[in-house]
């Protein structure tokens, strides 16, 4: 998937959901590997709730572009409602990707947005699958598990190893139970996406 030019993913979300802390997961996952990597934020006032957007760039060479994505080859959306306010499929060009948190089957949701035949569409219930796993709708996590079925780009293993490395960092000082809970919350969305 990476080809030679950086692989840029695009992530949109609400404030809560996780689109910062899933690309920063993502990124660091991709630099354990040995990939080049960038992960970083955009939003305006931040506020529980307001449209966000996170980047990645992935390259098996070093990353020398620091501009703004104009088009992503990969977009990944936590909330549904938010794929027309935020004109999502903006820049995505054919041979795309398209992944979406939604309990919608892939082909109405294709067809309800009138998405090109170019575009692969991914769908995955991730929002379901936080409730069930974490006890709380956070679909970040288990949307990483869906972007490496879609993408390919990293390795399922290794990934894993990864992510639960940096959660155990960030869930410290008694909150080391939502380390497995969100692995396995990952796993599953990478078993149930659906194209």
């Amino acid at each position: 998937m990476l080809g030679g030019q950086p692989l840029e993913i695009r992530w949109h979300g609400r404030g809560g959901q996780g689109a910062k802390t899933a690309a920063l997961l993502f990124g660091e996952a991709a630099l354990d590997t040995g990939l080049y990597i960038q992960a970083f934020p955009e939003y305006g006032p931040e506020r529980m709730g307001a449209p966000v957007a996170a980047f990645n760039r992935l390259s098996d060479k070093p990353i020398r572009s620091h501009a703004g994505m104009k088009n992503p080859r990969v977009v990944v959306v936590l909330d549904a409602s938010l794929i027309e306010p935020a004109k999502v499929t903006d820049g995505l060009e054919d041979g795309g990707i398209l992944l979406v948190n939604s309990n919608v089957d892939p082909a109405e949701l294709r067809k309800r947005l009138n998405l090109p035949a170019g575009i692969k569409l991914y769908v995955v219930d991730a929002s379901k699958i936080a409730m069930e796993t974490v006890g709380k709708n956070v679909p970040n996590t288990p949307m990483l598990g869906a972007l490496v079925k879609a993408t390919g780009v990293l390795e399922f293993e290794p990934m894993m190893k990864a992510i639960k490395h940096k959660l155990g960092e960030k869930f410290r000082g008694g909150k080391e139970k939502f380390v497995e809970p969100n692995l396995v919350s990952v796993r599953r969305a990478y078993e149930e996406v659906r194209c």
